[in-house]
Formats: structure tokens, C-alpha cells, sequence
């Protein structure tokens, strides 16, 4: 038990430290091409930043674990919203900006709605998976359009993460490009190893895993930037990060499965996985939209949906003891 423990761990820390090389690498080489810092921000970036759990999800699904890659991709959205912004706003309360107000969160709405949706008859397939992707292309569309015809740049959160890019010269950015993904895929599999080997000492499913430590794991990075961000006082670009992240789980890293293996869910985990990330999405929108709200997450609500990730938790753990 202790050897996959320890390579759980290994395997996390490398999958973080490599997406970072790896995304430096990616925009750094397509600067060096002439890419536009717009083009790079809501493409590399964006998708680079998701890079650990896209190939999580692909080795399991691969190695025959799909459910591995449901639940992480399920998982990390319920600890994006519940764990990451509801400490992160009882820190600092968090403003929603006028941009995830406009168009992401009710992309995010969009997204699990047809998650939810595509998943009601229990089986991910590949028509699934097909438009899921479809769906990011056309959000990516839909983004590259606007910013080229208005001056407003690349968004707040997108500008923070090129900011922090290190900018590396041709040679140091092909490197990294190349590196960078050759460890992402070995960390990836490591993972993929432990988590499975975890599951079946403790006589749960793969699922299980990826909901809890796989998901946790894959989002304390997130964790970190955000609770850091709003030390600092840069806590309007909390939520616009979490959305972000939130939108590609759903729509590319939940479409790797559905493309590779058509994994089935059972009724459980449609209504009590897919319910909650459900759930806590739709309070996201409460604390924007309802009338009299103030736009921000607040600390109380911050409380609250922190509440509502422990009790989900402790609901899962009780279930797992029980089956």
C-alpha cells in the first residue's frame, strides 16, 4: 500500500511541475512563430493549464480506467467551486468580474447543463465526447471572434497566467515543449497506476478515486494560485480562474473517455456526482444573478458551498464504508 501512496504523490507533484514547464514551453515557442499574445493567452494558455488533467484522463481511459477520468473531470469541478473558491471567499470575498458575468458563467451554466444532459442515459459515448468538443470549439471560436474586433485584450485572468510565464529563448522552448510532455504523460500514468492500485486495496471504484484524491490532487495548484491571489488583493481574477478550469473539466478532459472507451456510470453517480457539481454550479449563479445579490461570493457564502463540498464528501465516505 505504501508503494502506491508514495507514487501517488511523486506522480502528482511531477504532473504539476511539468504542466508548468510544459506551458512555458508551448507559449514561448509560439511567440518565437508570431503568434499573437491574444491567440496565445485564449488558446495555449488555456488549454495548457487543463494539460494535467486531459492527460490524466487519457492514460486512464487508454489503460482501460474511464471512470478514473469521470470522476477526476466530475471531481475537480466540485473542488474547484466548493473547496478552492469557498476558502479562497472566506479569506477575501470574491467579486464576480463584468466578463464572467457576460459570457463564462453562463458557459459554465451551458456546459453542465448538456453534461448533465449528454449523461442522463448512464453511458459517456462517443457522440458524447464529439460534442463536447464541439461545444469548446465554438467557445474558443466565440472568444478569438470578439477579441478581434474589440480593443478590450485578453482577459484579466489569461493576462495574469502570460505574465507569470518565464519567457525562454527557441532552444529553452522547444526543450521544454518536448520535456515537458514526455513527463506529463509518464506523471500522468504514475498517477493512473496509483489511484488504481488504491481503489482496489480499498475495495472501492476508480471513480471513487478520481472524485476524491485524484480531484483533490489535480486541484490544490489551483488552490494555492487562488488563496495567493487573494492574499494579495487580486481577488476579482478568482472566480474568472475557477470558471475557466471549470468549462474545459467539462468540455474537453470529461470528452476523452467518451472518445476512447464509452465508459458506463451508474444511477448513483449521475445524481449524486453529476447532481452536486450541478448544484454548486447553479449556487455560483444564485450569488451572481439573484436579485438583491451584491456580485461578489462573500464570506458567508463561502461558508456555505465549503459546507457543501465537506458534507458531499463525508456522504461519499459514508457510502463507500456502506458498499
Amino acid at each position: 500500500m505504501w508503494v502506491p501512496l508514495l507514487v501517488l504523490i511523486i506522480g502528482l507533484v511531477t504532473l504539476v511541475w511539468s504542466a508548468d514547464r510544459f506551458l512555458s514551453g508551448a507559449a514561448s515557442a509560439a511567440g518565437h512563430l508570431g503568434v499573437s499574445k491574444m491567440l496565445i493567452g485564449l488558446t495555449v494558455v488555456s488549454l495548457g493549464t487543463s494539460a494535467p488533467e486531459i492527460l490524466v484522463a487519457l492514460t486512464a481511459a487508454i489503460e482501460g480506467n474511464p471512470l478514473l477520468a469521470v470522476g477526476n473531470a466530475i471531481g475537480s469541478n466540485i473542488a474547484n467551486i466548493g473547496l478552492v473558491l469557498g476558502i479562497t471567499a472566506m479569506i477575501a470575498p470574491l467579486p464576480f468580474s463584468s466578463g464572467v458575468l457576460r459570457k463564462e458563467l453562463p458557459w459554465l451554466l451551458g456546459a453542465t447543463l448538456l453534461t448533465f444532459w449528454l449523461l442522463f442515459d448512464l453511458q459517456l459515448t462517443r457522440l458524447d465526447g464529439i460534442l463536447l468538443l464541439t461545444a469548446m470549439g465554438l467557445i474558443m471560436y466565440r472568444l478569438v471572434k470578439t477579441q478581434q474586433t474589440t480593443t478590450e485584450g485578453v482577459s484579466v485572468s489569461i493576462e495574469e497566467e502570460l505574465d507569470e510565464l518565464q519567457a525562454l529563448s527557441r532552444r529553452k522552448a522547444i526543450f521544454w515543449l518536448v520535456a515537458g510532455l514526455i513527463l506529463l504523460l509518464v506523471s500522468a500514468d504514475m498517477l493512473v497506476w496509483a489511484a488504481t492500485r488504491i481503489a482496489e486495496w480499498l475495495g472501492v471504484t476508480e471513480m471513487v478515486i478520481g472524485l476524491t484524491v485524484v480531484a483533490v490532487g489535480t486541484s490544490l495548484p489551483e488552490l494555492a494560485a487562488t488563496v495567493g491571489a487573494a492574499i494579495k488583493g487580486h481577488s476579482d481574477i478568482a472566480i474568472g480562474n475557477v470558471v475557466g478550469s471549470n468549462i474545459l473539466n467539462i468540455l474537453v478532459v470529461l470528452a476523452v473517455p467518451g472518445l476512447v472507451s464509452e465508459p458506463v456510470i451508474d444511477n448513483v453517480a449521475l445524481w449524486r456526482d453529476c447532481g452536486m457539481m450541478m448544484a454548486l454550479t447553479l449556487a455560483l449563479a444564485l450569488f451572481a444573478y439573484a436579485v438583491g445579490s451584491q456580485r461578489v461570493i462573500t464570506r458567508f457564502e463561502g461558508a456555505v458551498i465549503l459546507l457543501g463540498w465537506v458534507g458531499y464528501n463525508y456522504v461519499l465516505f459514508q457510502q463507500v464504508q456502506l458498499s
